[in-house]
């Protein structure tokens, strides 16, 4: 009855906490975005799988597979595990620790001395088995504080692991939508470098009937090259965009280089993107929430070093019993048990538990700075990424209109240069205009596609489907007892 009575009132002192109690922190946020003035975009965006509005099958099962494949991924779900485990970890604390020992010895003594000396002895042997138990009665909550903040590191780790997951989607669709751009740039670099050397035979021509200079030669075959050097450099970077979306599914460099290799037409995003609110960004992004949540951690893990200021108690207690014969444990045997509270009292630590609580109410000060941070970034990104995907909207349609009026103005010089009614530097400079407007009409093309992947990245869209963390990477096999390996 006195040892019930004595946990039951050490469970009830260990519900008693130190240190400041979490409160998730409030921030005051306008009702509308800067760059926006259109009601209707305030309507809460749709993130789940918005990259499928591109409607093309291929990113599609890229996306599929990257998510599978990353090892950024994995990283995070194996940080999932681990923080899984401390947690466990720390609950188990809260618990009794348990111990069973047992021992067998065997004795000999020997009596007599001088010339009979060894002449009898005693052998004997003794068992002996018993249980060891402890309990830390968590009086001012630090081990509840450790727990805390556990809970708070494995909540943080799964939206590292959505984080993730977001910047995984959004660089897959970047640079899948770079790469078809730079197809049909070295589509039209190819088409227009091959004209331009027609236009360079038919100044050679031209000069061999003494209608043209060999300035006029130069100046054209130089235009070709030119052009053709610009497709080498894209070349170059449509590569890298190849290699950097293998690498993001887990793979070797050229693993997509045949899947890819067939040009595909660059997707054109949906018109009208709502953006919502401001305080939707803050609920939907996963780095945002992170930080949040590192937070809480922080601010648990004061109470932690609070505690380590105050006095501490533990129950300890233990039963053995010993015997000649393993038979007579518990029965013809002596049985022994001690139990009883110890209490630990700090003193003087020269300044060094203080200095844990400023140390911990520092970082937890960086923690709360960092989400403010997040917070900040977040608003930024949206607001960044919409001005950037309306003006480059616009910005695209002045270059169709470009384009069109620059290929007209080819077309005429062409003919005109051909009936000898102009000379090879209006032919040049119209070729090279037009050229120049085209490539330009396509970068801006990807660059509209590109911004509505950062939008919505902004926004906080990422993937949406289940992710299994509890697998892990490394299967570890025969790991009970077993001979040592040879060195």
């Amino acid at each position: 009855m006195r040892v019930a009575m004595l946990l039951a009132g050490g469970a009830g002192l260990s519900a008693c906490v130190v240190g400041p109690d979490y409160h998730r922190p409030e921030v005051t946020l306008s009702q509308r975005w800067g760059s926006s003035s259109e009601a209707h975009l305030a309507t809460a965006p749709d993130l789940s799988r918005w990259w499928q509005r591109l409607g093309d099958p291929t990113l599609d099962a890229l996306i599929d597979e990257a998510v599978l494949g990353n090892l950024d991924v994995a990283t995070a779900k194996a940080k999932i595990r681990q923080a899984r485990a401390s947690y466990k970890e720390a609950g188990g604390v809260l618990l009794p620790a348990v111990e069973a020992t047992a021992s067998a010895t065997r004795s000999r003594s020997t009596a007599g001395s001088g010339a009979v000396a060894g002449a009898f002895s005693d052998e004997q042997n003794q068992f002996q088995a018993g249980f060891d138990a402890s309990w830390e009665a968590d009086l001012f909550g630090a081990n509840r504080r450790s727990l805390e903040a556990a809970r708070y590191g494995l909540d943080a780790a799964q939206e590292d692991l959505r984080a993730t997951l977001l910047t995984l989607v959004g660089d897959v669709a970047q640079n899948y939508l770079e790469a078809r751009g730079y197809q049909a740039r070295i589509d039209l670099g190819q088409r227009t470098a091959a004209a331009q050397r027609e236009t360079a035979a038919l100044t050679e021509s031209k000069f061999r009937n003494g209608s043209a200079s060999a300035v006029d030669v130069a100046k054209a075959a130089g235009l070709a090259s030119s052009t053709e050097a610009q497709v080498q450099a894209l070349q170059s970077a449509y590569a890298q965009d190849v290699h950097r979306l293998s690498v993001l599914l887990g793979r070797e460099p050229a693993a997509l280089s045949a899947k890819l290799a067939f040009p595909a037409p660059v997707p054109d995003p949906p018109g009208l993107i709502p953006i919502g609110v401001p305080a939707d960004v803050l609920r939907a992004r996963p780095d945002v929430r992170r930080a949040e949540r590192q937070l809480a951690q922080s601010t648990a893990k004061i109470g932690v070093a609070e505690a380590a200021r105050y006095p501490s108690v533990s129950l300890t207690g233990s039963i053995a019993t010993s015997g000649a014969k393993p038979g007579d444990l518990a029965k013809a045997s002596s049985i022994s048990w001690s139990f009883g509270p110890s209490l630990t009292i700090p003193i003087f630590q020269g300044g060094q538990l203080e200095a844990a609580v400023e140390l911990a109410q520092a970082q937890r000060d960086q923690s709360y700075l960092g989400w403010r941070a997040a917070v900040l970034t977040a608003l930024e990104d949206v607001e960044d990424a919409s001005v950037a995907l309306n003006q480059e909207r616009s910005r695209k349609e002045r270059l169709a209109e470009s384009a069109k009026a620059y290929g007209e103005a080819a077309r005429l010089a062409s003919a005109l240069y051909r009936s000898g009614s102009t000379g090879s530097l209006e032919v040049l400079d119209a070729e090279r205009s037009l050229y120049s407007a085209e490539d330009s009409l396509v970068a801006s093309q990807v660059a509209v596609a590109t911004d509505y992947v950062a939008l919505n990245k902004a926004l906080g869209g990422g993937w949406d489907g289940a992710v299994d963390a509890s697998l892990p990477e490394v299967a570890d096999s025969n790991t009970g007892p077993h001979l040592s390996p040879a060195p």
